[in-house]
């Protein structure tokens, strides 16, 4: 069955590939959007995520704010609605087990949120929206902040920067997020998407595939509609995995946009945090209230820093004509199909008049997976030592702490796999160890530098495109993660941004496509993901089936 549906869809996409394939010395410049493929796409799913008819769970933030102007909606009413949709589909139903916890303070601070707007009128775009954070993201309030560990399961002191910056922004947390606990940076062999805390989030697409991680619950949230957007964080693929395995937007910000004090480390030089949506616009809006200077974060304040006030004006027009797009060829072959969404991608994106540059491949892709996982044993270890002593409510006070509780709850918080990554960290030393530095400098130059800007230039280009990833495996908690390979590295490594769309299905499985650039190269990511998502629509609403259905193209 699965060779005749290959050729099924490779026929399907014969007349698209051919006009692509028959372009002139690997560079594609073309006209309108009219062929047949994807004007067959956009009909049939535009249906499924334009239409609003009062059903927050295909809403976009533009949306939920028009309703709030206009009065037919109100604060209260959308976040009792997503909270009334969390019981049915997350904890009952489908049980998708995506959100640890509501906030009990939800429905009161939209009550204020909505006086406030009578009063005074709204603060901004995404005043009175409910998001969902990543567990891992401190918030002053009776939510815990836990990692997925049990050994952090209270409440943190006070707002992480990126917690308080969305309250500024007039958002209501609407509650916390299941994770990979300690970001899939415990074992080797752990499940995305299980923490000792919350158990295993599932894939509301197919629950018995995996929603891969580290951000699995933010991002299984965002796509079956539990919240406006969420909150995921990323050190290398753990907001761009997850949003391509749910199908969903993901912004992998320029590392020192977005401040991260508060959040749970796992490697100063890599981590972020970054929006998870249903929409570029959506995404773009929330990251437009993430960045911004944070005192106790230096790299936010540093001279190269460059911000925007507004996001959401890259979301303007969908002509791409002049936009010169580099195919990073040596970041595919993840699955047979995933590569045919690619040239049906890249076919859009050349009748939107972007000039496709293919091949454009990245340098010195596996050269430094060795270097960046030394920096990040080292860098973990630090920076959880430093982030637990600021938790005085807490007991474990070290990672040497943490691997002693994991061993005396081994039941409870190692029952599927051990903490062998843990144990490494902690046999490292301080950051001004020779090994360290030498890794560093070697992982930092051979993604960025060596890289990314050497793709670039080579091929004067404005960003490059790839596939995100393979479709979701089947969720293990015996052998762990199935992972077919993706192309977060070269821009997690590096810091620089990175943005992942949907692309298409395999079998009803997600496959989204990723477009990243230089550093701080925001503005031309958004415009191309967003003419992409516009021209072509292709976010799959979820289906919750029990096993993938093989009769599914």
């Amino acid at each position: 069955m699965g060779q005749d549906a290959d050729r099924r869809e490779e026929s399907h996409l014969r007349f698209s590939r051919r006009r692509f394939l028959q372009a002139a010395g690997g560079v594609v410049v073309a006209g309108s959007l009219n062929s047949p493929r994807f004007a067959g796409a956009q009909s049939e799913r535009s249906s499924m995520v334009d239409a609003f008819d009062g059903d927050v769970a295909a809403a976009t933030v533009a949306q939920l704010q028009a309703g709030m102007e206009t009065g037919s909606l109100t604060s209260v009413s959308i976040t009792q609605a997503y909270l009334d949709r969390i019981d049915d589909v997350d904890r009952a139903g489908p049980s998708v087990n995506s959100v640890l916890m509501t906030n009990p303070e939800a429905l009161d601070i939209a009550a204020q949120l909505d006086r406030e707007r009578q009063e005074q009128g709204p603060r901004g775009p995404l005043h009175g929206v409910p998001i969902l954070l990543k567990d891992n993201i401190d918030t002053g309030d009776r939510m815990v902040t836990s990692a997925g560990s049990l050994a952090l399961a209270s409440p943190a002191g006070a707002d992480a920067t990126v917690a308080a910056r969305l309250r500024q922004a007039g958002c209501v947390l609407l509650g916390k997020t299941n994770l990979s606990e300690w970001a899939n940076f415990r074992s080797t062999r752990s499940s995305s998407g299980w923490s000792g805390v919350g158990g295993q989030t599932k894939n509301p697409h197919v629950l018995n595939r995996n929603p891969c991680g580290s951000s699995s619950g933010s991002g299984a949230a965002v796509a079956a509609g539990l919240c406006a957007a969420a909150i995921g964080t990323e050190t290398d693929g753990s907001i761009v995995c997850p949003s391509n395995a749910n199908g969903i937007v993901g912004i992998k910000p320029t590392l020192g946009l977005v401040g991260r004090t508060g959040i749970v480390p796992i490697a100063h030089s890599q981590d972020t945090a970054g929006p998870m949506a249903r929409t570029v616009a959506d995404a773009a809006a929330i990251l437009t209230a993430l960045v911004g200077v944070d005192p106790a974060d230096p790299i936010t304040s540093g001279d190269g820093v460059q911000r925007h006030p507004d996001y959401t004006l890259f979301c303007a027009g969908g002509d791409l004509a002049g936009v010169r797009l580099g195919v990073a060829r040596n970041y595919t072959g993840f699955h047979e199909r995933a590569d045919l969404l690619l040239t049906q991608a890249l076919l859009a994106l050349a009748e939107l008049g972007a000039i496709v540059v293919d091949p454009a491949e990245i340098p010195h892709r596996g050269a430094y997976d060795d270097a960046e996982y030394e920096v990040l044993l080292y860098e973990f270890k630090s920076g959880l030592n430093a982030y637990l002593a600021g938790r005085p409510e807490l007991e474990t006070r070290t990672l040497a702490d943490l691997i002693e509780f994991n061993l005396a709850h081994a039941e409870t918080e190692m029952p599927l796999f051990r903490q062998e990554i843990f144990e490494k960290a902690q046999e490292k030393g301080d950051l001004t160890e020779a090994a360290y530095l030498e890794a560093l400098e070697t992982s930092k130059r051979l993604a960025g530098p060596d890289g990314i800007d050497t793709a670039l230039q080579q091929h004067g280009v404005d960003a490059l495109v790839a596939i995100t990833g393979g479709p979701a495996w089947p969720t293990d908690p015996v052998t762990g993660d199935h992972f077919l390979g993706g192309c977060s590295s070269p821009a997690a490594v590096s810091g620089y941004p990175h943005i992942t769309v949907p692309m298409g299905t395999i079998f009803g499985l997600p496959v989204n496509l990723s477009i990243f650039g230089a550093a701080f190269s925001e503005p031309i990511l958004i415009r191309v993901a967003h003419a992409f998502e516009q021209a072509t629509r292709l976010r799959a609403v979820p289906r919750y089936l029990p096993e993938v259905d093989l009769t599914q193209a």
